[in-house]
């Protein structure tokens, strides 16, 4: 069964879902975005805030495997990412743009070459973007320079795959879907929508690379004629079967977005990522959920935006925390994991051929608490309901601030996160 076992091991399914909310689908006058990360069992994801920079022109910027021209003004961002890479896996900045991105497989080749990781240019687009639209722009910019590729695992076997997108902001969504330097874009306006691993923009599109069908046509994949259909064209005739679970992801993330329009709520997008069911909360062999992650975008610029993070695997045993970008905003030193500079795995040649313990303070004490909660003993169960009461206290204060009934200062604001990170960390010791 060796052979088996090479073919399973091809076909991890190394997925997430990203789902997003706007008007007439969303109980409020917010666009919700919400992504479960799904990635390798015993990585560690970090939270780390990064502050609005200013850079001297011509610098450049070390990515997780390339450097790229810095530009002159970057935006504060909040990233929840591996703690090995530069990029992420999602997360937001202070103009309310949020992004998550996806694995993806399709008809063109993944190249082995080290360029600039998927999560890399969310980050960067993230830091570069002020509008879901921006930021679309900063990815295919740089996808048409730099390209795509290299190893988004901590291994030796390297593990390659190009990505789909989910932008957001207060105003509209953008699902971008790449294969190698091609892509295709389409603009959600309203309703929901979702995406797990696999092409799903059909002949709805808003934007895309000027060669996209001409390339499709050189390699017999389309005959130019009709409808241009693109997960059809770009998808694998044989779908690995990492694609074929993500098929039913999606139809099972589709339906609870359907079963919720209209009525759809941070708390319902939490349910959603904490539906072990369907798989959205994965746990799988060698995968699970390692990080969450939902943002109220209130549609009202004067109102500020809510991101949600837990910093944590598995959603359903985990405290989704509030942070607002306001005065006072810093680093919560509990979620940051330790660093090891030239030392690291990731930086010495040949990479990963070590193992570094990169867990931080907030994994640590939440991996003795869901010991204690799976074995479900009463320690267990009061340390769930800690958990629960401790969310319920950080939806409350997002619901009373979106509906004006507490005008808090901007430094208590920018603390809030760190705050509750505090009191998790407490609880588990």
């Amino acid at each position: 069964t060796s052979l088996q076992m090479a073919s399973s091991m091809t076909d991890t399914p190394c997925s997430c879902d990203c789902l997003v909310s706007m008007p007439p689908a969303s109980a409020i006058p917010a666009v919700i975005f919400a992504k479960n990360s799904d990635r390798p069992r015993d990585e560690v994801q970090e939270v780390v805030f990064v502050p609005a920079g200013t850079h001297t022109p011509g610098s450049r910027l070390q990515c997780t495997y390339i450097e790229v021209e810095q530009v002159s003004k970057t935006h504060a961002v909040i990233l929840s990412r591996p703690s090995w890479l530069w990029g992420a896996e999602m997360g937001a900045n202070e103009h309310g743009v949020c992004i998550g991105n996806e694995a993806v497989w399709t008809k063109e080749p993944v190249g082995e070459g080290e360029a600039l990781l998927g999560m890399d240019l969310l980050r960067l687009a993230l830091e570069r973007g002020s509008t879901a639209q921006e930021a679309l722009r900063v990815i295919t910019g740089l996808l048409e320079r730099y390209g795509q590729g290299g190893s988004c695992r901590e291994d030796p076997m390297p593990f390659c795959y190009h990505n789909t997108f989910l932008l957001a902001d207060r105003t509209e969504a953008w699902v971008l879907e790449t294969a190698g330097r091609l892509w295709a874009a389409q603009r959600i306006q309203g309703g929901a929508r979702n995406i797990s691993n696999q092409l799903s923009i059909g002949t709805d599109i808003s934007a895309e690379h000027p060669e996209l069908r001409s390339h499709a046509q050189a390699q017999g994949w389309w005959s130019g004629q009709g409808a241009f259909d693109f997960a059809q064209v770009f998808s694998l005739t044989q779908q690995p079967v990492r694609m074929e679970a993500a098929k039913a992801r999606f139809w099972a993330g589709q339906e609870l977005l359907q079963k919720w329009q209209g009525s759809i709520t941070a708390e319902v997008m939490m349910d959603i990522l904490r539906n072990k069911e369907s798989g959205i909360c994965m746990d799988s062999g060698g995968f699970r959920t390692t990080a969450s992650m939902v943002s109220i975008l209130p549609q009202d610029p004067t109102q500020p935006c809510v991101h949600f993070l837990t910093a944590t695997p598995d959603p359903s045993r985990s405290v989704f925390k509030p942070f607002i970008f306001g005065m006072g905003a810093s680093q919560a030193p509990q979620v940051l994991s330790p660093t090891f500079g030239a030392q690291d795995p990731v930086r010495t040649l040949p990479r990963f051929q070590t193992q570094v313990d990169r867990r931080h303070m907030l994994y640590r004490g939440h991996q003795v608490a869901l010991g204690l909660m799976e074995s479900e003993q009463e320690q267990g169960q009061q340390l769930r309901q800690k958990q629960q009461d401790l969310e319920q206290e950080g939806l409350e204060a997002a619901r009373r601030l979106l509906a004006g009934e507490r005008t808090p200062a901007h430094q208590e604001l920018g603390g809030l996160f760190q705050a509750f990170v505090e009191r998790e960390t407490q609880a588990y010791t």
